[in-house]
């Protein structure tokens, strides 16, 4: 029997409003510096990097995840600036909150507690929380120049995220599957 495995993530996803202006930070990467990367999900900032899992089993994932979201605040997010990951990552930088800190380190815990669901990488490094407007398909030589542009280029956005949101990816894109709630 064929048991088919899906690719997902979990994230925060910013209100439409601010999500439109980072897509258009996004797409000016993919029109000045030919890095289209960004564009292949919503803008976001990851909790639980991507894991495969079976498709019949969603329905379970999805339940347990609205369990760990029920008892949980609305997380305040405040976008502040750019940072980088060189030589080739270009983000928003993400304030370090301690609800932020808190909601990533009890979400990848539960994740390998209840489903084995384990992230190597992120487990061995801090987490750095970020959005990225430019990765993996952006040259060295385009890094340092949008680098320059970005670097001392100022923005600040404060919202509130409702929901922790777990995004598919298709086999092209990744694209919103579930949201949950937090709701205490």
């Amino acid at each position: 029997m064929n048991q088919s495995k899906q690719r997902f993530f979990i994230a925060l996803v910013p209100p439409p409003d601010i999500e439109h202006q980072i897509t258009e930070i996004q797409r000016y990467f993919a029109t000045s510096y030919n890095s289209r990367g960004a564009l292949n999900s919503p803008p976001h900032i990851t909790l639980q990097p991507p894991f495969h899992w079976l498709a019949e089993d969603v329905p379970k994932l999805e339940e347990s995840l609205k369990e760990f979201s029920a008892n949980r605040l609305s997380i305040p997010v405040t976008l502040f600036g750019f940072a980088a990951f060189a030589p080739r990552v270009i983000y928003i930088d993400v304030v370090k909150s301690p609800e932020l800190l808190e909601i990533h380190k009890d979400l990848m815990s539960y994740l390998e507690t209840h489903w084995g669901i384990v992230d190597l990488v992120s487990q061995s490094r801090p987490f750095v929380p970020h959005m990225t407007v430019a990765f993996r398909d952006l040259t060295k030589e385009n890094f340092q120049t949008a680098w320059l542009e970005f670097a001392g280029r100022s923005l600040h956005f404060e919202f509130t995220a409702p929901a922790l949101t777990l995004l598919l990816h298709d086999g092209s894109r990744w694209n919103i599957s579930n949201q949950f709630p937090l709701s205490a």
